[in-house]
């Protein structure tokens, strides 16, 4: 432990915040799985839309608070709608 009062300060705040940028991560993670479940067990349209719509909702928060990077968000939500997009041209 550091015996400067700022040090210890910086390092409380960064095991606070480490528990946030975790708990944020496991939620997108949790939403992307829904979204991708949806997508493959062929449920139906409104259902895949809302779990995809969590899904990038939560993806643009987390990139938004700097959590994970803004590219990296955007090549998850990227994925998810082609997933998506699939299914709808397969059932077309």
């Amino acid at each position: 432990m550091p015996n400067i009062k700022s040090v210890k300060k910086d390092v409380i705040k960064s095991r606070k915040n480490q528990v946030r940028n975790t708990a944020a991560k496991s939620a997108c993670k949790t939403f992307v799985k829904k979204a991708r479940v949806a997508v493959e067990t062929n449920s139906s349209p409104e259902q895949v839309a809302e779990a995809i719509r969590l899904a990038c909702k939560t993806l643009d928060k987390t990139a938004e608070r700097g959590i994970i990077h803004k590219r990296q968000a955007a090549r998850r939500k990227s994925r998810i709608m082609k997933q998506a997009n699939k299914l709808v041209v397969a059932q077309a």
